[in-house]
């Protein structure tokens, strides 16, 4: 299992010492140098059902690029993007499977999936 992180995001944090607090093992992925990969984005969009959850949207890369330009592109230039500027990723993004991964941290989602 990959946690996806950036070392001065504060739900980040919180996320890690759940995951520690509960005896759950993972492979700690800073997001900036090793971001998801392309398929583990389509897995997350199929999860979700939409790609805007995939999205940090009150981070400046996305209020730079604009909300209106976002849901122009097409699902190749939008998971392009996320993986270009991982910046644009909704933090933490925790990957086990395609069935089971998380997008930011909703205590009882990952108690749900994890426990």
């Amino acid at each position: 299992m990959k946690l996806f992180s950036y070392s001065s995001c504060s739900t980040c944090r919180k996320a890690i010492n759940w995951l520690k607090s509960n005896d759950i093992d993972f492979e700690l992925m800073d997001i900036l140098k090793n971001p998801p990969s392309k398929e583990m984005f389509v897995s997350a969009k199929e999860v979700y059902g939409d790609r805007k959850f995939l999205l940090n949207t009150t981070g400046a890369i996305y209020r730079s690029i604009g909300a209106e330009a976002v849901k122009k592109m097409s699902n190749n230039e939008f998971f392009e993007n996320l993986h270009n500027e991982p910046r644009l990723i909704k933090r933490p993004f925790l990957y086990k499977d395609t069935n089971c991964l998380l997008v930011g941290f909703k205590v009882d989602k990952w108690v749900e999936k994890l426990l």
